[in-house]
């Protein structure tokens, strides 16, 4: 597939370009399954809390509640594991072998525990002052005190999150991607179960009363909070089988000298993690809470930020995470072999993320309104939801090609273990993102978060890329702007043919039923594809003709 203009290698160059490329294909294709179920039923999830509940109350104060735990996870969890702990683990049993990484697991297992317990007592304890931090304010004082409700009983899946996120970076580490893959398709379906089992159907209400949201119990909404609570168990419960073929150690160890490796590169990334999650997310919610959409702003929020991470989780995720232990142990090799194989494998995320989100980004853009009306417009949720959060999607949509390509470059500067780099630029870009968003809201409400998010992509993703091209050199030699045009080309001319084609689709097929629906959706997407896939194989497009044999090997049992 790829030629490179390195020169020649010693004899283990052959051998480790050819770990980089199988490994890192194998690991994303399993990994891809996994986010396509994982976003399938987070799309499920955000359905049916659309179809029950609506642009709600109940729902603003359903997504409050569950900001505060999600903050804190993403805060003191989930970037240790891609910062720190991935990077670190993957080392450790590199060059001290697994019975070491085992005693460091154990050790940050132990501080992790100690730590969330306390979390969550706190939680509890101060559930009203930080559902004012996160958008209380704004809110109703029956809204309020339901979303305090709310958070005091969902605060205790932060602990099942963190011990899930330790099991997944240990199997991680050690390149056992299975159950860690398919741990988000299981958390959402632990709450979408929990919501259709237990929430109680309209005909229960008082007469008059039925098609509203409000027509349910004032309480139902604390269902999906338990179902949060159930899926954060269950995803971390689907991690024991791969840690018992992992052959778990599990000691009572409270220091390893790694503690101290892990705390200074997790530094600068908390840094950044802190203003994301006490200002600009506080921000943020606040500000859409006051805005002119009204109540219900919050959910139209949460469902297009749920149809733009789909094709995030399916490439950029998907990809980064299995670049990041091929990465994390090359970057521990000093031979000139190991750097070349460093930088052909982050030129191979990356063209793979270009070939991939192009297309992904200007399809759902085109298809945002029949694809919303599809998934969303029926129950609760009517047709004037539907056109505020097509424009919500689409003013998120132009900043995703730049967050699927930074998500990979922040992941080799992790690798490289430098983490003070992309945190640094993190804080530059948040103070991008506050500056657009207060001076749009005015006059833009609830849409300039949208814009001031694509901006926050954009400028984070270029000032990476540039630091990061000059410090590995041969970077430039991959083939990314040729990609780039390719991909972009074919995009755009199979986005206007499909815009220039909906509307006698439309017309013809009409939207009255769901078949109806579903079939405008599935032909305009069916178009958009095969349009696609002819563009660029006309363009030559080498990522695409590789994607396609692989998978054709695959099939045929060709490849191990």
């Amino acid at each position: 597939m790829t030629r490179h203009a390195a020169p020649p290698e010693p004899p283990d160059s052959q051998e480790t370009r050819q770990e980089s490329e199988l490994g890192v294909a194998r690991a994303t294709g399993l990994l891809a399954l996994g986010n396509v179920s994982s976003r399938a039923l987070g799309l499920a999830r955000e359905v049916t809390l659309a179809n029950l509940f609506g642009a709600s109350a109940a729902i603003d104060a359903y997504n409050v509640a569950v900001i505060a735990p999600r903050a804190l996870y993403d805060l003191l969890i989930a970037g240790h594991v891609n910062s720190a702990i991935i990077p670190v683990l993957s080392e450790v049993v590199t060059r001290d072998g697994r019975r070491e990484m085992w005693r460091l697991f154990a050790a940050l297992f132990s501080v992790v525990t100690v730590l969330l317990a306390l979390l969550v007592l706190a939680l509890e304890f101060f559930a009203p002052q930080v559902v004012t931090l996160f958008g209380g304010g704004g809110l109703s004082p029956q809204t309020f005190a339901l979303a305090t409700a709310l958070l005091r009983l969902t605060a205790p899946a932060l602990l099942f999150l963190g011990w899930f996120s330790l099991f997944a970076g240990a199997l991680y580490a050690l390149r056992l991607f299975l159950w860690p893959a398919f741990a988000g398709a299981v958390f959402n379906a632990g709450i979408v179960l929990t919501m259709l089992a237990l929430v109680p159907p309209l005909q229960a209400t008082e007469a008059g009363a039925v098609g509203s949201a409000l027509a349910r119990p004032q309480d139902a909404i604390m269902v999906a909070a338990l179902g949060w609570l159930a899926g954060a168990l269950l995803q971390m419960a689907l991690q024991f089988p791969g840690l018992w073929q992992a052959r778990l150690q599990l000691q009572l160890v409270w220091r390893h000298p790694a503690l101290r490796q892990i705390a200074r590169l997790y530094a600068p990334v908390m840094f950044s993690l802190l203003l994301d999650a006490l200002v600009i997310r506080a921000v943020s919610y606040n500000l859409a809470t006051r805005s002119p959409q009204g109540e219900g702003a919050l959910g139209y929020m949460a469902w297009a930020t749920t149809l733009t991470q789909f094709p995030q989780g399916l490439v950029a995720t998907a990809i980064s995470l299995a670049i990041l232990p091929t990465l994390s142990r090359q970057a521990t090799r000093m031979t000139e072999a190991a750097r070349a194989a460093f930088r052909d494998t982050l030129g191979l995320g990356l063209r793979l993320a270009i070939t991939l989100i192009l297309p992904a980004t200007t399809a759902l853009f085109v298809l945002a309104t029949p694809a919303i009306v599809l998934l969303f417009e029926h129950g609760a949720f009517t047709a004037a939801d539907t056109a505020i959060t097509a424009t919500a999607l689409r003013l998120y949509l132009p900043g995703l090609p730049f967050a699927a390509l930074d998500l990979l470059l922040v992941y080799a500067f992790y690798a490289r273990q430098d983490t003070l780099t992309p945190a640094l630029v993190g804080a530059l870009s948040l103070a991008v993102y506050l500056l657009v968003a207060l001076l749009l809201f005015p006059t833009l409400g609830l849409f300039s978060l949208m814009i001031a998010d694509s901006v926050k992509h954009f400028v984070h993703a270029a000032i990476c890329g540039f630091i990061l091209a000059r410090r590995v050199e041969g970077l430039s030699r991959q083939r990314l702007w040729a990609t780039f045009v390719r991909s972009g080309l074919a995009s755009l001319v199979t986005g206007l043919v499909v815009w220039l084609l909906l509307p006698p689709l439309t017309l013809q097929i009409g939207s009255a039923t769901l078949l109806a629906e579903l079939l405008l959706l599935l032909l305009g997407g069916g178009v958009f594809a095969l349009a696609f896939a002819l563009l660029a194989w006309g363009l030559r497009l080498p990522e695409l003709r590789w994607l396609l044999r692989l998978v054709t090997r695959r099939i045929r049992g060709d490849a191990a």
